[in-house]
């Protein structure tokens, strides 16, 4: 329904307050002040997803919406004299034809009021439908409930894949007087930032999902374990917790229903290895956060030792749209055996960042070329997409084409994961790649069992010779083997999949190994130890961007001359293979 008066949206979640989105805010009210007599309704919102912050739209009382992109506080008195006083959009500063195909390819259920509705604000979620999932659950019994998402399909987006209403109906049956709902929002991946976004953007669709989910498994507590380094997602859902107490849909006898359920929130030291349900739960007991064997799993023993059903958030936001649309609806979305949509962080050498929501189906090509807009450097080609984190693998561009469901994911040797999407051009080092995710995983190990503890740090001291030259004939089997060995044996998750960046490199980009022991040279230019830093005088084109980028004044160039380094002078920072687009530099 278009506003009676013109309406303002600003996205301030973290994206757009670091690109200066508070200091628009200012200038903008500064400016509007000086004109009393225009109406308007400002609406601080989250961010929208695409990385081209500040985002600012304008929508008229005759429903037309503009979005200006990148917005700085000195633009803001031009767009309120022409625009909102005037009724003409500025048109050089409108969002660009990146920004319409990033949405065109979507299907926003998880993001929908994301950039759309004041996260701060419990009647701006009421007025576009909220709440109104959990007053249908509440009519309906929880088995009711439980068999809606078992129906629909949807399964945990947390990584596993593990189907979230047969997950609930363990917890469900479960002995015990006491259960827990937990929220694990320990968003730990390099890249990652999808939980992040829907906290800071919709945190009421989060916790009318942890009610339904509370309500349907005999839950009266519910927990959000969530980072500490996500400071802002924490104020926002604090606050969100504290207005839907006041509002009745938190605390005892939720809208005379007779259910009563109760949510706090307990933050987290930043451990990757927490992200893991038995870690998560020692964590909250007090405990280090280590794993334990299972079984027995957490819907039948687990936080204090009670029944226990751990989601993550996009499971959790999907909740509410099920139970309002069907089973049937959210069937209808993705594939037979992967249903709805999935949310993922795109990030790396694409040409459009920001948070993607596709329906299960799509394939990689049409994500990083669709949203995406395909690569950062038209020069460079793609050269690998790494899936699922450091748990996940790197898939090459023969393999662009695989469906993004989680049996065909995991028939490469890469695992669907939260969600983070990295690409990587031909300027990328799958050898150093490969090491970067392993020394994350090596960091973040809690030691506990021998294969992870030990395994991991001997396979990370065999890609450090290969990076540096010293890698010798038997190590890429040495590395398969320990490879196998740790995924069979490590305690949990993070052990048993650890090896996945290395194995798919290994399975996909050999010849890149190869070229780094049998050759000394790293074919991308990467790894310090085997670059000569010289210029390739047929490759140069003599463009001196190279030379522009020199911090030590190695580079000799001149206007029409081919570049040459000075070896003396050179500190091996890599700024001139960065600069150049051509790749000439050896």
């Amino acid at each position: 329904m278009p506003p009676t008066e013109p309406l303002i949206l600003i996205c301030q979640g973290t994206s757009g307050l670091s690109a200066g989105a508070d200091e628009v805010v200012q200038v903008l009210e500064q400016e509007l002040g000086k004109h009393p007599d225009v109406k308007y309704k400002l609406k601080r919102v989250g961010d929208r997803g695409l990385f081209k912050d500040p985002l600012l739209d304008i929508v008229m009382p005759d429903g037309s919406r503009t979005t200006y992109e990148k917005v700085s506080p000195d633009r803001i008195p031009a767009i309120v004299e022409q625009h909102l006083i005037g009724g003409n959009p500025i048109e050089e500063l409108v969002a660009s034809e990146d920004y319409t195909n990033f949405f065109s390819g979507q299907e926003r259920i998880v993001l929908k009021n994301c950039g759309e509705i004041d996260p701060e604000d419990i009647q701006d979620y009421i007025h576009a439908g909220g709440f109104s999932a959990l007053r249908k659950a509440l009519n309906m019994s929880p088995e009711q409930v439980i068999d809606e998402v078992k129906n629909s399909g949807i399964r945990g987006r947390g990584g596993a894949g593990f189907p979230a209403g047969v997950k609930w109906g363990f917890a469900k049956k479960a002995a015990g007087d006491k259960k827990y709902l937990i929220c694990n929002a320990d968003e730990g991946d390099p890249g990652a930032f999808m939980d992040r976004s829907v906290l800071e953007g919709d945190p009421f669709s989060v916790i009318e999902g942890m009610l339904i989910a509370g309500y349907a498994i005999g839950a009266s507590e519910g927990i959000v374990y969530v980072r500490a380094e996500y400071p802002l997602a924490i104020t926002r859902i604090l606050k969100a917790i504290e207005q839907c107490k006041e509002a009745g849909y938190l605390g005892e006898n939720i809208l005379d229903s007779g259910f009563s359920f109760d949510i706090r929130i307990k933050e987290g030291a930043g451990a990757f290895v927490c992200g893991e349900e038995t870690a998560l739960l020692a964590s909250i007991e007090g405990e280090r956060g280590m794993p334990r064997p299972r079984p027995p799993f957490p819907a039948n023993k687990g936080l204090w030792g009670c029944p226990t059903i751990i989601n993550n958030v996009e499971t959790l936001a999907n909740i509410p749209h099920i139970i309002n649309n069907g089973a049937d609806w959210y069937k209808a979305i993705g594939t037979d055996k992967s249903t709805g949509t999935k949310v993922f962080a795109l990030a790396g050498r694409v040409k459009n960042t920001g948070l993607v929501e596709v329906p299960m189906g799509t394939t990689l090509r049409d994500v990083i070329f669709g949203p995406g807009g395909g690569m950062a450097k038209k020069r460079l080609s793609f050269k690998a997409v790494q899936i699922g984190g450091p748990s996940g693998g790197c898939l090459p561009e023969s393999l662009l084409d695989t469906s993004i469901d989680y049996e065909s994911i995991t028939e490469t040797g890469a695992i669907m994961g939260s969600g983070g999407l990295v690409v990587m051009d031909e300027s990328s080092c799958m050898v150093d790649i490969a090491r970067f995710f392993l020394n994350f995983t090596v960091k973040e190990s809690c030691g506990k069992c021998v294969p992870c503890r030990a395994g991991l740090k001997k396979m990370l001291d065999i890609l450090e010779r290969i990076a540096q030259g010293e890698g010798t004939s038997g190590d890429l089997e040495k590395l398969q083997r320990l490879s196998l060995a740790i995924k069979d044996t490590a305690l949990c998750g993070l052990g048993n999949t650890a090896p996945n960046p290395i194995l798919t490199t290994l399975k996909y980009f050999r010849d890149e190994y190869e070229a780094h022991i049998n050759e000394k040279t790293c074919p991308a230019s990467v790894c310090l130890d085997l670059i000569k830093f010289e210029v390739d005088e047929e490759t140069c084109t003599m463009c001196g961007k190279c030379y522009k980028a020199c911090p030590s004044e190695a580079v000799i160039w001149e206007k029409k001359q081919k570049a040459k380094i000075d070896l003396d002078k050179c500190i091996k920072c890599r700024a001139c293979i960065a600069a150049c687009d051509y790749r000439a530099i050896n």
